[in-house]
């Protein structure tokens, strides 16, 4: 089952994203990680840092597990 990760805007960018959910701890590190580490975002591969996610957008991180934007 995916963890929820909460928003309270329409939306939020594949960076900002990472960092509020805790895999990486600031935004600067979000290029470099998404050129290692394989995503998938609604099960197509994706590595653009401002693709935008809108909620019960699925997101699967190798290694790191399943998450599911919601609203807040």
């Amino acid at each position: 089952m995916a963890d929820k990760v909460y928003i309270s805007t329409e939306y939020i960018t594949l960076g900002q994203f990472l960092k509020l959910s805790s895999v990486i701890d600031t935004g600067g590190m979000a290029k470099p990680f998404l050129a290692e580490v394989p995503i998938m975002v609604n099960g197509e591969k994706e590595n653009r840092r401002g693709r935008k996610l809108y909620p019960d957008d699925l997101v699967v991180i190798e290694g790191y597990g399943s998450y599911q934007v919601a609203v807040r």
